[in-house]
């Protein structure tokens, strides 16, 4: 039912739409489409600043005499009365169409004004207020007013009096006029009145006030005619007059910058022709010294004239100051020190000398005449271009031959640690330049020498050794050298063609006495793991859940003995403890030719079946019992090691992780539907164990991708770590391969806590964020996790039930109300149940309610023995009577098929979104004849809605990683954290 709150907010939403609509009509009938707003621009020539105030109306103009509140009427759509003629509602429409721009303009430095009032107030330190009545124009307001009111006339007050000006889009044409005025001296003298105009500066324009007319000059910065009239003003004076001494200086340094408005007049030619500069033409001689640094001899030349300008010369004719000027400042720009020894510049800085060479230098070509000498020509500069590349397989190990390529490997590697830093060249002994701009080469030899393990002692000249394990990866940066011939082997071919190819084919042979049909999908695993294991490579199977991942390991194991035969060694499994029977059932229905032992009981036991493990092909051990008796292993050499749901060495500091990583087995395989759960330090921990340096040891691993991937989202460092796993990990969804799966329904059902289990919610909250933020405050973040998970745990309890914590409350939990209807709505219809839950409490709290309505159930837990685990599942699945498992999600999210149910509830989200997967997975797999449905229960307004949120943020990553469907969340940040109490 709606709740009163909702009747609330509608009605608020229909009140302040019949509000808007009243307004409309009022605006239409009271005939104010057409209100004028007119600017009246304010000089004061004392303190030279140019201010507009505003004017409004329609016949009869009125003053607005305050911006701030013109604003907030505005605002507000408010209506109000300037007089007796002009009341209406304050909205853009109100306007005429012509004045709607100034409009903007003046909302915009009335919101500035007022807002920075509103500081000042506040702050009384901050300074002055400003003038609420007029917008002071200077900076981008002024270059903003002139183009809405470009091609207008507008009212223009000052201290004298009030004229109309026009606003006009031009420059104006301002002259400088020579003249002779006496035998000996000369008057420059503008065509203009000097104290007849104003300038005024915009951001990027400078604005000419003059006869009544605004001209748009040029930009201010590349305006010299407006400094020159300055210098005029400044002086008091029509006119600037000297003598005839002085015309080489005026020509040399004046002229140059006001040439295109300058004009002789009454002066004969042939009189000042001496003085005028004729152009500068530059000469540069370009060398390398002895020390490889370059060399530039310059020479100015005017007419046949020429010299050396960093040497002192008295020479009779009128030089260009401006262009010299600009000719130096090039070279020091570029970086060319003076050499005043030897009257020269001189270029010595590696970067600056690779910048002149690659670049600048053709700058200078297209300016001066650039002459070089035969030693300069030698060095240019060279770029990385790999042409042909040769590859072998010779005794185990990869041979890459740079056939065409000049440089030993050590150079190479230098080369690329440059090219990593985004340096822009390399400079070899021989003072040779080498381009490190971006190319395929570069590239190629970066993935080399950082993604790939050289073998430097074998390595020699442009030969190239690595592991062949790199040679997947290989093939990858093969494929993206366009334009280079790439030779291979035939045993190199051979291998890349069957480690990639994932098809099946006639040729694919399934040994005997397998009692199954293998499908398809099963059969490309099972090649796959084969091609593999010939190439003494390991991998990942990481198949979804229920696609038969044992069955495809069993298969290999199989076809190994067979061929073998007594020549066969033992392999081994591990996994966790409550699959270990699984694996000896899985054995016996699908192999019962495998003799078999699984290690279990007391240590003295356990020690007596290790003794006899030459006596059995496949030998099935625990984690747990590995750790404790690894010391008893390390006699053996099996074929293969299997580590089932290898998430469990996830940690390579746990002695789960080192203890399987210490046993000897040719063939390593890992099996794991979530290969990263929390961090891509989980998928180093596997590949550290199928093949040990693949992803090269954990701390180049983490600065190589995980940090960048993780903390930078780096995109690129993902893509190239992708490349390199990909060849190692087989994962194929429920959805890619099994079409005939009936389909699953997940859904989200929302509960909403009432109002007693709502107020202690609140009250934990607020506590729970103080404590929060004092635990940072003194300990910082990193050593404040176990108390921050604590405090959450709180928080997601009494979402669940506050009775898990309060064994006083007598109240009701909403999310127990809204479980125990789905259950006896499922089991009416003939369903049946799992419902996981991360509180093994919380079963009881529900155990009695389906106790009180007589539904049969059964619990699984951490508590529950090995050997009791499968005999419940056959209870369940097989049993139509018992509707509902409850399972705890740790205890029961691996390792179990529970196809008898078609119904799975999430009594609460946890946060790694794969393990609630998993747990789905346990019925939803093969042998599921029907839809299943999924529901996840979320309590409103809680925890728990983060938590969903955070779940989908973290998903993205092992997407982009394994382009499957499983997901991901990272170890909770600060702000995850903090976000989690907003």
């Amino acid at each position: 039912m709606p709740n009163k709150e909702t009747h609330r907010a509608f009605n608020q939403l229909l009140n302040t739409f019949l509000e808007i609509n009243n307004k409309e009509e009022e605006l239409a009938q009271d005939g104010t489409s057409g209100i004028k707003l007119v600017p009246i621009f304010l000089y004061n020539d004392t303190d030279k600043k140019l201010k507009v105030e505003f004017k409004i109306g329609n016949e009869q103009l009125t003053k607005i005499n305050n911006l701030p509140d013109f604003f907030e009427r505005m605002l507000n759509r408010e209506k109000y009365k300037y007089n007796n003629v002009l009341e209406f509602i304050h909205e853009e429409n109100a306007f005429e169409e012509q004045s709607r721009p100034l409009l903007k303009f003046l909302l915009k430095y009335a919101e500035i004004i007022k807002y920075a009032n509103d500081v000042n107030n506040n702050y009384a330190h901050y300074g002055r207020n400003f003038n609420v009545n007029n917008v002071v124009l200077s900076n981008t307001g002024l270059d903003e007013l002139f183009e809405i009111l470009k091609g207008k006339t507008v009212e223009f007050e000052t201290k004298t009096g009030e004229r109309k000006i026009q606003f006009i889009d031009e420059p104006i044409d301002i002259k400088f006029i020579l003249e002779k005025s006496d035998e000996s001296t000369y008057c420059l003298t503008p065509n203009i009145d000097v104290y007849g105009y104003d300038i005024f500066y915009g951001k990027n324009y400078s604005y000419f006030l003059i006869d009544n007319k605004m001209h748009k000059c040029l930009p201010k910065v590349e305006n010299r005619n407006l400094e020159l009239l300055e210098v005029y003003k400044k002086n008091y004076t029509q006119s600037i007059i000297f003598n005839e001494n002085n015309l080489r200086n005026f020509f040399a340094i004046v002229v140059p910058k006001i040439k295109d408005n300058f004009e002789i007049k009454n002066i004969d030619k042939e009189q000042i022709e001496k003085y005028m500069p004729k152009d500068l033409y530059v000469k540069i001689y370009l060398d390398y010294n002895e020390k490889g640094y370059i060399i530039a001899d310059v020479k100015f030349c005017y007419g046949n004239v020429e010299f050396n300008p960093i040497k002192n010369v008295n020479l009779e004719i009128t030089r260009n100051a401006i262009q010299e000027n600009e000719v130096l400042d090039t070279f020091v720009q570029t970086g060319f020190m003076l050499d005043s020894a030897n009257a020269r510049l001189v270029l010595v800085n590696d970067e600056k000398i690779y910048n002149f060479l690659s670049k600048e230098i053709e700058d200078y070509m297209k300016k001066f005449e650039v002459l070089v000498a035969e030693n300069f020509k030698k060095k240019d500069i060279k770029k990385i271009k790999i042409k042909s590349i040769g590859v072998k397989i010779e005794n185990n190990l990869l041979d890459i031959n740079l056939e065409d390529f000049k440089f030993n490997i050590y150079e190479i590697k230098d080369i690329i640690n440059k090219y990593k830093l985004k340096r822009k060249f390399y400079k070899l002994k021989d003072g040779t330049y080498i381009s490190l701009e971006k190319n395929n080469s570069l590239d190629f030899l970066e993935n080399v020498v950082d993604n790939i393990e050289i073998d430097y002692v074998n390595s020699e000249g442009g030969t190239i050794k690595l592991p062949i394990y790199r040679a997947m990866y290989l093939e990858k940066l093969f494929k993206e050298m366009n334009n280079t011939n790439i030779q291979k082997n035939e045993y190199y071919k051979k291998m890349i063609s069957e480690i990639e190819d994932r098809h099946i084919d006639i040729n694919t042979k399934i040994p005997k006495k397998l009692n199954t049909e293998l499908r398809t999908y099963q059969k490309i695993g099972y090649k796959w793991l084969k091609t593999l294991e010939q190439y003494k490579m390991g991998g990942i199977l990481a198949d979804d859940m229920g696609l038969g991942k044992t069955v495809q390991v069993l298969t290999v194991i199989l076809s190994y003995i067979q061929e073998n035969k007594e020549k066969a060694k033992n392999s081994i499994i591990v996994c966790p403890s409550s699959l270990t029977l699984n694996w000896y059932n899985e054995i016996q229905k699908f192999t019962p030719t495998i003799k078999t032992l699984v290690i279990s009981g007391d240590y003295l036991e356990r020690k007596r079946k290790i003794e006899t493990i030459n006596n059995y092909q496949i030998v099935i051990t625990s984690y747990d019992s590995l750790k404790r008796d690894i010391d008893l292993y390390t006699q053996y050499n099996f074929k293969y090691i299997v580590a089932d749901e290898a998430q469990y060495i996830k940690n390579n500091n746990t002695k789960n992780s080192k203890a399987v990583k210490l046993i000897n087995a040719e063939t390593k395989f890992a099996l794991t539907g979530t290969p990263i759960e929390n961090s891509l330090s989980e998928l180093w921990s596997i590949f550290d164990f199928i093949m040990p340096g693949y992803l090269y040891k954990y701390k180049k691993f983490k600065e190589l991708y995980e940090i960048p991937i993780i903390k930078n989202q780096d995109e690129e460092k993902m893509n190239k770590l992708k490349k390199q796993i990909e060849p190692f990990i087989l994962r194929r969804t429920k959805s890619e391969v099994l079409t005939e799966l009936p389909d699953k329904t997940v859904t989200i059902l929302s509960n909403e806590m009432k109002e007693e289990q709502y107020s202690i919610y609140m009250s934990y909250m607020a506590q729970a964020r103080d404590e929060i933020m004092y635990q940072i405050d003194m300990k910082g973040f990193e050593k404040s996790q176990i108390k921050i998970l604590s405090l959450l745990m709180r928080l997601r309890q009494i979402c669940c039930h506050p009775k898990l914590f309060l064994s006083e409350y007598t109240g009701e939990s909403s999310k127990l109300n809204q479980c125990i209807e789905i259950i006896q709505d499922a089991v009416l219809g003939g369903h049946k149940i799992l419902l996981f839950s991360s509180y093994t409490s919380m079963f009881e709290i529900i155990e009695e309610q389906l106790k009180k309505l007589e539904i049969n159930y059964l619990k699984l837990t951490g508590q529950t023995k090995v050997g009791e685990r499968i005999k419940l599942v056959d209870e369940f699945n097989t049993n139509k009577n018992i509707k509902v498992f409850l399972i705890s999600l740790k205890a029961g999210g691996t390792g179990l098929n529970l196809t008898g149910a078609d119904m799975v509830i999430h009594y609460d989200p946890w946060w790694n979104l794969s393990a609630e997967n998993q747990a789905t997975d346990r019925t939803y797999r093969i042998g599921q004849k029907k839809n299943v449905q999924v529901y996840k229960l979320i309590t409103k307004n809680s925890i728990e809605e983060k938590i969903y949120e955070l779940q989908q943020k973290k998903a993205k990553l092992i997407d982009n990683m394994l382009s499957t469907d499983a997901t991901f969340i990272s170890k909770l940040s600060k702000d995850d954290i903090m976000a989690l109490f907003e």
